[in-house]
């Protein structure tokens, strides 16, 4: 069971060899990885998983990388996941046109792995702050993982270990909606024998203790999607 400190990454790369060398390194430095063979695929899993970094190789059946990129940036579930193209296209057309399709990083083959891992490691450190240690906030709310204590205006939450790691997830993209499904896997992990009805009573006691004393609801419910951090009503 992966937990919430581990990040979620995956490649897409059509080379077998390729792909399982860079599984075999990313799961030794402690990530959970999760890979696809081309586009549509890639599409497919990143909308399962919700992976926290994607590392795109360009060249792929189906669909290139830079249409997986093109369109995992125009929908607002997945704009903000970091995206590191690979290929062996090193001319700077090509890299300008990699970047202004959205991808954070442009890594050339052959490249040495420690510096793509390296790479991923900082474009994590942007996006999801409790892989690193980082605090997180939003409006009155601070969670430090490092301390692992949580407070809301300045007063301490009192929250059981699950209510703990349900904020944190919540915390690390305000305003996204997380379906229930998503939450299952990245709060309990993909191979938890829980239901979803345990998601929605976790969810109303993280939220009973952040609007305790009268405190504004921060936790929007969508109805027929999942839940929310959110200032709006």
């Amino acid at each position: 069971m992966a937990s919430t400190e581990t990040a979620t990454i995956l490649i897409v790369e059509d080379e077998t060899a390729q792909l399982e060398m860079l599984r075999y390194n990313l799961e030794g430095e402690g990530y959970r990885v999760v890979t696809a063979q081309d586009g549509e695929e890639a599409l497919l899993v990143t909308q399962e998983e919700h992976p926290d970094a994607i590392i795109l190789d360009w060249m792929l059946p189906s669909l290139s990388g830079i249409e997986v990129c093109r369109r995992l940036k125009a929908a607002e579930e997945t704009a903000a996941i970091p995206v590191v193209m690979l290929t062996a296209r090193g001319e700077e057309a090509d890299r300008v046109r990699g970047l202004e399709t959205g991808a954070e990083d442009y890594v050339v083959k052959p490249y040495g792995v420690g510096e793509l891992i390296a790479r991923i490691r900082a474009r994590l450190r942007h996006s999801r702050p409790s892989a690193t240690g980082k605090t997180m906030n939003f409006e009155d709310i601070v969670l430090d993982s490092e301390q692992h204590r949580a407070t809301r205006n300045g007063k301490p939450l009192k929250l059981g270990p699950t209510e703990y790691r349900l904020l944190t997830v919540l915390l690390e993209r305000p305003k996204r909606v997380w379906s229930r499904d998503s939450l299952l896997d990245r709060v309990w992990g993909r191979d938890a024998d829980v239901d979803l009805r345990t998601v929605d009573v976790h969810v109303g006691r993280l939220r009973k203790v952040l609007n305790a004393g009268g405190a504004r609801n921060l936790i929007r419910t969508v109805r027929g999607a999942g839940y929310a951090l959110d200032s709006e009503d």
